[in-house]
Order: structure tokens, then C-alpha cells, then sequence
């Protein structure tokens, strides 16, 4: 497999655009607090044919097509919100951590549709004009929507539980039943964000009929009892934050079928004070990897667990006297046979390629420099495209 070193270049073209569109755009405290982004976690959405991207541009849906150099505005976002159901104001302030990423738009396969959450509600619009479809209309607000693969449905988390929504019909099928204050379905603590870099906590399986989430009990994390100074008036904002030495919370990995049903957990060995760091559905969608770590983080085990029975083996293990830097997924290829994993094992990290049943076929990138990211692989011209710190 070839190594090739030009993401940048897209990127660079991209951001090019968007510092042009705010140059002279005024500093103020809401745009400290509000970058472009800082949800999604880049401030555009690039379309599944490769030549347009979205930005939101001062409050409206923007599109840019790349090959033509031309850009149109699609719809201002306040219209969706409008539309939504008015979200009462919560006495408390609803604490998320600054590295959660939840996506407000995403594309539909077919280029020609959004997927947008907008005022605490989901829409589909059309690309072509400014119309759309009003997929719930509530006073709670959907978090962390996601499109399935096939396009058909949605799913979302409310109220500590997840959901699944049915675009055609719009029927919602309710998946998990004991969420709470502090039993987390699909929803992150404030230690997995930060400590591990994990942005989400369910997933699609590539087949569309499953989805594989995170629970997190953290009844037995202290509350911390933090306040928002950001507004006129201090808002309490208590989060349960485990300090060095307080517990954890209790993760467990399980597997729900998409249409409704019981959740198959996951059998990843001793749970209790460890760190499920990652999860990654395998082509055949009837397998997940999840990478684990004890607390101190120096040991790092990739397991491939049966969804079907939850039995779950080592394919990977590494140690380090100190700590393990965890960074990226292992990216499945298409054959159902490999796959390709980051290391720091030599001291800087490089990618190597992996047989699935975890043996070593050959280390593709080496040097005194880092690859700071696996930016994409492209199976058909057996490249890959990666970020490094090497002279270039």
C-alpha cells in the first residue's frame, strides 16, 4: 500500500474560502464562545461526491461547488428555528464538554438532501430550494443525530436514552428505557471526552440495523459543583467529575437492533475501572472492535467482539512504562481481511497493516517524524492519505 501526503491541500483550500467570508468579522465574546465548528468540530461539511461543501455563513446554509468556483446561499437557519418547538430554560446550566461532537448537518448519499438540527429539532432539507421537512417537532432538544448508512432513519438521544426515527414515516422507536440522571445511554461522561478524545457514544453499524452505544453508570462519580460566570448572573452548572482517586464511572459496550429490541452486551473482560477508548464497526457489521485501557492508561487491548453472542478476543496488545497515547480508529478495509492501526510503539507514530486476525503483515510509514493523523484511504488506488510532521 502506498502512502501518499497531500490531504493538505483540500484542507487548505477549503479554509482559504472561509477566512476570506469572515475577515472582518468583529471579535466578540459570542464568537469566542461560538467558533464556526465548534460542534461539528470543522467549519464545513463536505458533500459524498467530493466537489461541494457546506459552510454555515453567518447563520445560513452556504454551498460551495469547487469545480465551477460558484456559491449559493440555501437557507437561513433561523427559518428551521421558527419552525421548532420553543426548548424551555433550564435553572441549570446543561454542561457539555467542549470536545463532544455532534453534527448539526450532514448529507444525504443522494447530494441532494440535509440532515439539520436545528432549534433542538431535525429537518430534512432540499439542497435544490430552500424547502424542507420537519422530522420532530418537540421542546426536548434531539442530541447527537445520526444518519443511518442507507439513508432511511435517524438516530438521536433524548433524555439520557436513544432513539431511532423512521424518515418515511417519521415513527419513532424508542430503544433504550432505563436512562437517568446517572445511567448515560449514548451519552458521554465528562472524563471520556477529555481523557480519551471520544467525541460520540453510539454508532450505525454499515448495514444500518444495529446500533452499538456506550452506557455509563456515573452514580458513583462525586458531584462537582461548578458555576457558569459566562452570563449576567452565576448559573449553578453541579457535573459529576471523578478527581484523582474518586471512581469512575462503570462503561459498558452493548448492541441494540435499530428496529427495537434487547441490547446484547458486549463481553470485553474485566469492565469495572477501565477505559473503552474507541469502538469501530467491521465491514460485515457483525463484529465491533473496541480498543481498552486500564485507568493509568499504559496497557492498550484491541478486541473484536461477536455482536451476536458478545464473546469478544485480543487481536492487539501493547504496553508502555508510562502511558499510551491514544489517537484515531483502526480503519477496516473493504475486504473484510485487514486493516490499518497508529502506533507511538518506535517512538514516533506510524501506521502499519494488520490482518484481522491481528498479524502484523508490514509496517508502511517510518522515520524520525510523526503521522499525526490517518486522514483516508482509498481501497480501489491502494493509497492512503495521512498528516505528518515530516519535512515535505
Amino acid at each position: 500500500m502506498v502512502i501518499v501526503r497531500t490531504a493538505s491541500l483540500t484542507l487548505l483550500l477549503a479554509f482559504g474560502f472561509l477566512n476570506a467570508w469572515g475577515a472582518k468579522k468583529p471579535v466578540t465574546i459570542d464568537a469566542l464562545m461560538h467558533p464556526p465548528g465548534h460542534r461539528g468540530g470543522a467549519p464545513i461539511t463536505w458533500a459524498p461526491n467530493g466537489t461541494q461543501f457546506l459552510i454555515d455563513k453567518d447563520g445560513t446554509l452556504s454551498l460551495y461547488d469547487v469545480p465551477s468556483g460558484k456559491q449559493r446561499d440555501i437557507i437561513a437557519t433561523d427559518k428551521l428555528e421558527k419552525a421548532a418547538a420553543p426548548v424551555p430554560e433550564s435553572a441549570v446550566f446543561d454542561w457539555t464538554n467542549r470536545r463532544v461532537d455532534e453534527s448539526d448537518v450532514q448529507w444525504f448519499s443522494d447530494c441532494k438532501r440535509l440532515l439539520v438540527s436545528s432549534g433542538g429539532d431535525l429537518f430534512v432539507v432540499n439542497v435544490a430550494d430552500d424547502s424542507f421537512e420537519q422530522l420532530t417537532k418537540t421542546p426536548d432538544v434531539e442530541r447527537d443525530p445520526k444518519l443511518s448508512p442507507d439513508n432511511k432513519s435517524v438516530s438521536f438521544r433524548l433524555n439520557h436514552n436513544l432513539f431511532v426515527l423512521d424518515i418515511a414515516s417519521k415513527k419513532i422507536t424508542q430503544l433504550t428505557k432505563n436512562g437517568s440522571d446517572t445511567l448515560l445511554n449514548g451519552e458521554l461522561d465528562w472524563v471520556y471526552p477529555e481523557e480519551l478524545d471520544l467525541d460520540t457514544a453510539h454508532w450505525w453499524s454499515p448495514d444500518s440495523r444495529y446500533i452499538a452505544y456506550l452506557q455509563f453508570d456515573v452514580s458513583h462519580e462525586p458531584v462537582y459543583p461548578q458555576v457558569s460566570l459566562l452570563g449576567p448572573h452565576a448559573i449553578l452548572e453541579p457535573e459529576r467529575f471523578p478527581q484523582p482517586g474518586d471512581p469512575n464511572a462503570d462503561v459498558h459496550v452493548g448492541v441494540v437492533p435499530a428496529a427495537g429490541g434487547e441490547t446484547r452486551w458486549m463481553d470485553l473482560g474485566e469492565a469495572r475501572g477501565s477505559l473503552f477508548a474507541r469502538v469501530d464497526w467491521l465491514p460485515n457489521s457483525r463484529q465491533i472492535a473496541v480498543e481498552k485501557l486500564p485507568r493509568i492508561q499504559n496497557k492498550l487491548d484491541l478486541l473484536v467482539a461477536d455482536t451476536e453472542t458478545g464473546a469478544s478476543h485480543v487481536i492487539i496488545h501493547e504496553e508502555d512504562p508510562t502511558w499510551i497515547n491514544v489517537q484515531g480508529d483502526p480503519e477496516f478495509l473493504s475486504d473484510g481481511k485487514r486493516f490499518l492501526w497508529t502506533s507511538e510503539r518506535s517512538g514516533f507514530r506510524q501506521i502499519y497493516l494488520y490482518s484481522n486476525d491481528g498479524t502484523l503483515i508490514r509496517q508502511l510509514t517510518s522515520g524520525d517524524w510523526e503521522v499525526s493523523s490517518l486522514e483516508q484511504v482509498e481501497e480501489p488506488g491502494n493509497r492512503a492519505f495521512y498528516m505528518s510532521s515530516e519535512d515535505g
